[in-house]
């Protein structure tokens, strides 16, 4: 079975999506963000619907097609001279609207396949920039760690010189030797979590197994934090939001499809046109006639109901994005603001401060005047201070992201 199902896949892929294999080299945000929107699998699968709803739209402007009926009275051999063939085309006439309603429906489907495009080019614009700061952030992680590491082997093995010379005891020497393992067992954390973040990253271009091994990046660009504009004008341009456009097209749409549904209630005529030839009589008579539905019993009033409550269905849901996203944009809002201080602080009061201790507990320690402990507590306060810092980064351009994810912007 499988060796006929092969060649039907294998026709069918070049029309997916296909995975994006980076370069090796330095990764800029740029070049990572025509990876993802040149291969990611559900943008592709966003134009593919797209482009299936425009054969939609084409299909609801199509006429019915006519209809070419023979009808043969006698067919005995015997009886040859009394048979009458009756020859008729039929052509149906929509009325009530429908094709205009049916017209309008696609088009606002359309309308909302696009606004889901547009979605989804925000969502996956967000997340490379995130994914990208994250690989950004992790890089910096390792370099903190592997400076920690060189610096708790330098410390580990002056104090090891130190207890030969007789200056300390062998116990500070055991403890310098633990200390270095535990900054060796953070840098493979690290390195574990930058690995993650880079495959987080050439997911989105559909590739599982990353090629490039760092970002092109320093802190510098992590440190660059813009002004958040008033809440007023972003609760503005909330309103051309991706999401909201779509959730407006679906209201359309119900609405069109209401229009249709109505429109179903007035029946459609058939109108005949042909002739009728007698072998009898040896003449060929016009034939013409109207077929009407008498709408009784059926006057689609289930239909009717049921698109009516869809369309207050897709109102209401239209009201409750827009209030989601509200809440969502000033939660992102008051992340961002809360990041971009607390790095602020950092940068300016805390790191300056921790890393003055470190350095004077350092050269304290080379002169023998401060012990391994201090200069330890004050590196690892150092680190911890520069953990939070870039952890404070991070989150600041998690939230810009996430506020350019709900606006729909798509800007580098």
């Amino acid at each position: 079975m499988y060796k006929y199902l092969l060649p039907l896949v294998v026709a069918a892929w070049p029309a997916c999506a296909q995975a994006e294999i980076e370069p090796s080299a330095p990764l800029t945000l740029k070049a990572a963000l025509a990876l993802a929107g040149a291969a990611n699998p559900g943008l592709s699968a966003a134009r593919h619907e797209l482009g299936a709803l425009d054969g939609a739209l084409r299909q609801a402007g199509l006429a019915p097609n006519p209809t070419l009926s023979v009808e043969r009275v006698d067919t005995r051999r015997a009886d040859g001279d009394r048979r009458e063939t009756t020859l008729l085309l039929s052509q149906p006439l929509e009325l009530g609207g429908k094709r205009a309603a049916r017209v309008q429906a696609a088009e606002r489907g359309r309308d909302g396949a696009a606004a889901e495009l547009a979605l989804r080019q925000a969502e996956l614009h967000a997340g490379v920039i995130d994914g990208w700061f994250a690989v950004l952030a992790a890089q910096e992680q390792v370099r903190l760690a592997q400076q920690a590491a060189e610096l708790a082997q330098r410390a580990a093995g002056a104090t090891a010189r130190r207890v030969v010379a007789g200056k300390v005891s062998p116990v500070e020497e055991t403890r310098a030797r633990v200390a270095a393992s535990t900054v060796q067992l953070d840098l493979l954390r690290a390195r574990s979590a930058l690995a993650g973040a880079r495959q987080r990253l050439a997911v989105l271009w559909g590739n599982p197994a990353p090629r490039f091994e760092r970002v092109d990046g320093a802190i510098e660009a992590l440190s660059q934090l813009p002004e958040l504009p008033p809440a007023a004008v972003l609760r503005g341009r909330l309103q051309q939001a991706p999401a909201l456009a779509q959730a407006r097209a679906e209201l359309a749409r119900r609405q069109a499809l209401a229009q249709l549904e109505l429109g179903q209630r007035t029946p459609d005529v058939s109108f005949h046109v042909g002739g009728k030839r007698s072998e009898e009589l040896g003449r060929t008579q016009a034939v013409f006639g109207l077929s009407l539905p008498l709408p009784l019993f059926d006057r689609n009033q289930g239909g009717v109901l049921e698109a009516a409550r869809r369309v207050d269905k897709a109102r209401d849901e239209l009201a409750a994005a827009t209030l989601r996203l509200e809440s969502d944009l000033a939660q992102a809002g008051a992340d961002f603001e809360l990041a971009r201080q607390q790095a602020q602080a950092l940068r300016v009061d805390i790191l300056p401060g921790a890393q003055s201790a470190y350095d004077a507990a350092s050269t304290g320690f080379d002169y023998g005047k401060f012990g391994f402990l201090d200069v330890l507590d004050a590196q690892r306060t150092l680190l911890q201070a520069q953990t939070l810092y870039l952890n404070a980064l991070a989150d600041a351009h998690r939230a810009l992201a996430a506020i350019d994810r709900l606006l729909g912007a798509t800007h580098d």
